[in-house]
């Protein structure tokens, strides 16, 4: 596996393990804010769509072809927080295809462009020369860290946890009394 090959094949991964953590859900689940700044599933696809978009888009001159239906993304000046939730017009099914199609876009990129093809992060300012490969990095450790986030809130929501669906990544053991040896481990400690 080459070097394109193996950042795809992680870039793949994170994509799955952050839209799997939303199947099953409903409009509510998927929307209702779990943490004290608002994180939400469906804010988190809507917010990877936008970073992939960006990155992969305008960072290398590819303007995403239908503007309007990534319209937050220029309006950050006034909603700086506008691609974490999916407003009351935006259904969860209209957000998750849209991350399909910015991440066969997304690929595009990648795919059709040599690793070290110069591109330009107007948001970073003076440090925004970058390189293909840099924003995929970049790129691929940002979903990782929402697909992280996502099994968190999954859990959360049904307990349904795990890495991949295809790879859970989780033993199978007793978890209420793993939870039970470590919640008795954490009160042997001042608070």
């Amino acid at each position: 596996m080459d070097t394109r090959e193996m950042l795809l094949h992680y870039l793949h991964d994170a994509r799955e393990a952050l839209v799997w953590k939303t199947e099953g859900l409903s409009e509510r689940e998927l929307r209702m804010p779990r943490t004290t700044t608002g994180t939400n599933l469906l804010g988190l696809v809507k917010h990877a769509a936008s970073t992939e978009v960006g990155y992969f888009g305008e960072v290398f001159g590819r303007p995403w072809p239908t503007p309007d239906e990534i319209a937050w993304t220029t309006r950050f000046d006034t909603e700086p927080n506008g691609d974490f939730f999916a407003t009351t017009d935006e259904s969860a099914e209209q957000i998750l295809d849209l991350y399909r199609r910015v991440a066969a876009f997304a690929d595009e990129t990648i795919e059709s462009l040599p690793l070290d093809a110069p591109g330009h992060v107007p948001w970073w300012g003076d440090r925004g020369g970058v390189t293909l490969e840099r924003v995929v990095v970049h790129v691929l450790a940002d979903l990782q860290r929402h697909a992280g986030h996502a099994d968190i809130l999954r859990e959360g929501i049904d307990g349904a946890v795990g890495l991949l669906p295809r790879s859970t990544n989780i033993p199978d053991v007793d978890q209420a009394a793993y939870v039970a040896r470590l919640r008795a481990i954490a009160e042997r400690f001042p608070a």
